[in-house]
C-alpha cells in the first residue's frame, strides 16, 4: 500500500493532514474520502483497509482527509476545509503526485457524506459525489431536535461533554474521546447549533441553517450523485436519502439512491456481507461511468 502523507492546508493554528495512496497507473482518477463522526470526531485514517484495496484495485488514486472537527470549529470552516481539499488536488498535489486533477470524485460516510454532498454547491464541484447514509437537510427534526435513538442510552452528563472540548482547534479526534460531546449533544437536541453556532429556536426561522443543506441547492448543475442508506438507520434517517434522491431527479440532476434492506448506520463495516459487497461494486461503476 502505497501512502503518503501530506499538509494540504495550513495556518499558524492548524495545519490539515491527507493521506495520499497512488494507484498502480499514471493519469487515473482521485477519491477524495471524507471521514465521519458527527463532525465532532474521527480522522483520514478511519478509511478501512478493505475499501482502500477496493478502491485501488479498482485504480483508483485515493486521498483520504482530516478536516477541522466542531464544536471548536463551525461549519463554515468545515466546509472551506473541504472545498480547499479539492483546490489542493487541482493545484498542488499534481506537482506531487501523478493522477488525472480533471477526474475528482468524493466519497463519504454519515457527516463525511454529508460534506460529499455540500461539496456538491461549491463554486469548483467534484465530478462525482458518494454519500453512504448521509443527509441533505440539517434544519429537519431529525437533526433540531433530540433524537430518541440517543435519548434511550445512558445520559451524558453536560460536564463531561463540556471537559472532552478542547480549547484549541481539533482536526483528529478519536471516538474514544470525542463521542460523549456527540452523544450529549443528540440526547439534548444541541447538535445542529453546537457545528453551525447558529441558535435553534423551536419554532423559530431555519434561514440561517439553509446554506449548509444540500437539499436546498440540488439543481441540474450538481454533479452526478450516488446514494447510499440502509433502510433501518438508527441515526441518520434512510429518508435523508430518499428526500435528495427525489430532490435531484426532480431538478434535472443525474442521481441514483441504492437502498440497503434492513442495513443499520455504518453499514459497510459488513464488509464480507454479499449486499455490501455488490453495493461498492455499484460504486466502482458509477465512479467509471462518470470519471
Amino acid at each position: 500500500m502505497n501512502k503518503t502523507t501530506v499538509i494540504y492546508k495550513s495556518t499558524t493554528q492548524f495545519e490539515l493532514k491527507g493521506d495520499f495512496y497512488t494507484a498502480s497507473q499514471e493519469n487515473r482518477p482521485v477519491i477524495v474520502y471524507i471521514h465521519g463522526g458527527g463532525l465532532f470526531w474521527g480522522s483520514r485514517e478511519d478509511l478501512k483497509k478493505e475499501q482502500i484495496d477496493f478502491y485501488h484495485q479498482a485504480g483508483f488514486n485515493i486521498f483520504s482527509i482530516d478536516y477541522r472537527l466542531a464544536p471548536e470549529t463551525k461549519l463554515a470552516e468545515i466546509q472551506q476545509d473541504v472545498a480547499d481539499a479539492l483546490s489542493w488536488l487541482e493545484n498542488e498535489g499534481i506537482e506531487k503526485f501523478n493522477y488525472d486533477p480533471n477526474k475528482i470524485a468524493v466519497i463519504g460516510g454519515s457527516a463525511g457524506g454529508y460534506l460529499a454532498l455540500l461539496a456538491g454547491t461549491f463554486k469548483n464541484k467534484p465530478k462525482a459525489i458518494v454519500s453512504l447514509y448521509g443527509y441533505g437537510d440539517i434544519t429537519g427534526d431529525w437533526a433540531t431536535k433530540p433524537s430518541p435513538h440517543y435519548q434511550k442510552m445512558t445520559p451524558v452528563p453536560k460536564e463531561l461533554a463540556q471537559m472532552l472540548v478542547s480549547n484549541t482547534v481539533i482536526s483528529e479526534g478519536p471516538i474514544q474521546k470525542r463521542y460523549a460531546i456527540y452523544m450529549y449533544a443528540r440526547q439534548k437536541g444541541t447538535w445542529i447549533e453546537d457545528i453551525s453556532g447558529a441558535l435553534v429556536i423551536p419554532g423559530g426561522s431555519l434561514d440561517e441553517l439553509k446554506p449548509y443543506c444540500p437539499l436546498y441547492y440540488s439543481d441540474s448543475d450538481f454533479p452526478p450523485t450516488l446514494l447510499l442508506h440502509g433502510t433501518m438507520d438508527e441515526d441518520v434517517p434512510y429518508e435523508q436519502s430518499v428526500l435528495m434522491s427525489k430532490k435531484l431527479s426532480n431538478s434535472g440532476g443525474s442521481c441514483k439512491l441504492i437502498t440497503i434492506p434492513d442495513g443499520k448506520h455504518v453499514f459497510d463495516e459488513d464488509w464480507d456481507n454479499p449486499v455490501v459487497q455488490k453495493a461498492f461494486e455499484e460504486i466502482i461503476s458509477f465512479l467509471n461511468s462518470h470519471l
